[in-house]
């Protein structure tokens, strides 16, 4: 592992802290020239508002540790849930927010339906599955609110994408 990608890799994400872009699957790849250094990151949605800090903070980091960067924004593949690693899928249940499960796949149109979105999707304080949504959209674009049915706690719930 370059000394870029390890410092690109420890920027966290400015709306789920707990996560690095690493962890969140939105660092696809940095490439190093001598202290030239391009990082490549996708988008959770295409019209995420936390791209242009994302961008300014491995920009700043990646400055302070002696590289003139820039950030490329590659949108194809698009991201998916599923590349949130392991590790932050844990972080995301250690401060209380649940962790997506695979993201739904087809093999044609989506079609469109204006009723929530069905999940499973367990507790991440008591481990319960007896949850109910109360919103389909959270503090961001890519959360919704549950309620344990058990503990009574609300928490929110990352979206499979």
């Amino acid at each position: 592992m370059s000394t870029a990608y390890a410092v690109a890799a420890s920027v966290t994400d400015p709306e789920m802290p707990m996560l690095t872009l690493a962890d969140l699957g939105v660092l696809r790849e940095v490439e190093q020239c001598g202290r030239d250094v391009v990082v490549t990151i996708t988008p959770t949605y295409s019209g995420c508002p936390a791209m242009a800090t994302m961008r300014d903070d491995l920009v700043h980091r990646l400055s302070d540790a002696g590289f003139d960067a820039r950030v490329v924004v590659a949108l194809s593949p698009a991201w998916s849930s599923d590349w949130i690693t392991e590790h932050g899928r844990q972080a995301l249940r250690d401060h209380g927010l649940s962790a997506p499960g695979p993201a739904p796949t087809s093999g044609g149109p989506i079609p469109l339906t204006l009723m929530p979105t069905a999940r499973l999707v367990s507790c991440p304080r008591c481990g319960s599955a007896k949850t109910e949504l109360t919103s389909e959209f959270g503090a961001t674009a890519c959360k919704a609110l549950y309620r344990c049915s058990d503990c009574r706690e609300p928490f929110e719930h990352v979206k499979e994408i």
